[in-house]
């Protein structure tokens, strides 16, 4: 038997069926709650629960949690129950579809990093937000998740930043061979990591790896809508070829001279040589950010890094609502994003 919950202080209502969650139950509705990776583990479907009784709810993406906030992607309803989540919003109706998407280029952009560029079919065009990502699915009924590094004016397709996880089934087995003409079905848009625009407050990107990924997808799309806001972006990686984008952003400074890029590699052996700053990026924010509360974060990256940003910029002072952030959550033999 369904269960019914309801989004405090308003009029939405909807149907749980028993084993979905109450995340899986609420985007069958079209109601769009905060989420990212599905996992347990961002901690972005973070939620009160008012009244009613609920199995699980809880993971690693707990850490900050205020009380009585569980996981709506692990919290299962035992009945009827009311929630207050962090934020919600209808979803547009036909937002979500299912497309065939033909390989245009497969590229190299380091060592462990493709750029997938691919095509929907002619006339077909893919309505997202800059900072979403799609969900590959695959022929065993698996599925893939990976953040889209365009910008949404540029519809007809979707460019992927693809790390290679050492063994995956996917990244490392299949993308390495993906031809131009191949096809993938994909499922979008996914996820709510998207720009808010209602306030004007400086911008800190901070991605870890191909977490630069969604961050190019907003900034380009800001650029192009000629949003004007303050942007700071921090990226994080092993080695210098792991910032695979210094092209991207040294266009973005042609056109937007004030915008700040710090780069900051974590291996004091990287190869090639490196002169610039070392060590990890919240080790860099705590030398460098001295008033957080003034900013508005996106953090996009492995779980470690957005946790350890997180904790460090909310301790010094950021409201936790100034905060956004899309983890790459790895999978049971390949990452998520």
């Amino acid at each position: 038997m369904s269960a019914r919950i309801r989004i405090d202080g308003s009029e939405v209502e909807f149907a749980a069926e028993p084993g979905q969650s109450v995340l899986d139950a609420a985007l069958a509705a079209g109601v769009e709650l905060p989420y990212s990776c599905r996992k347990g583990v961002c901690g972005n479907c973070l939620a009160r629960v008012l009244d009613g009784p609920v199995s699980g709810g809880v993971g690693q993406g707990c850490e900050g949690a205020d009380a009585g906030e569980l996981l709506l992607c692990r919290a299962h309803a035992l009945g009827d129950l009311l929630i207050s989540p962090r934020s919600w919003r209808r979803a547009e109706p036909g937002a979500r579809v299912v497309l065939d998407a033909q390989v245009l280029s497969n590229k190299l952009a380091a060592d462990d990093v493709s750029l997938l560029q691919l095509r929907f079919a002619a006339g077909v065009r893919a309505r997202f937000a800059a900072g979403q990502y799609l969900e590959v699915l695959l022929p065993d009924g698996g599925r893939r998740a990976f953040s889209m590094a365009n910008a949404p004016q540029d519809n007809d397709g979707v460019l992927l930043h693809v790390r290679h996880v050492p063994g995956g089934a996917f990244t490392s087995r299949v993308v390495p061979g993906l031809q131009r003409g191949d096809t993938l079905r994909v499922e979008l848009p996914h996820g709510d990591f998207r720009l808010r625009e209602q306030v004007s407050r400086p911008l800190l990107f901070v991605a870890g790896g191909t977490g630069f990924a969604p961050i190019k997808s907003i900034i380009d799309d800001m650029l192009r809508r000629g949003v004007e806001r303050d942007i700071t972006l921090y990226w994080g990686a092993r080695d210098p070829r792991g910032l695979y984008g210094l092209d991207t952003i040294a266009r973005w400074q042609r056109r937007r001279p004030r915008l700040n890029f710090i780069p900051v590699i974590s291996d004091p052996g990287a190869q090639p040589p490196w002169n610039g700053r070392r060590g990890l990026v919240h080790e860099a924010l705590r030398q460098d950010i001295e008033s957080p509360a003034a900013l508005d974060v996106y953090a996009c990256g492995a779980p470690a890094m957005v946790r350890a940003v997180r904790t460090e910029l909310l301790g010094r002072g950021l409201p936790a609502e100034q905060f956004f952030s899309d983890s790459f959550v790895s999978g049971a033999d390949d990452a998520t994003a």
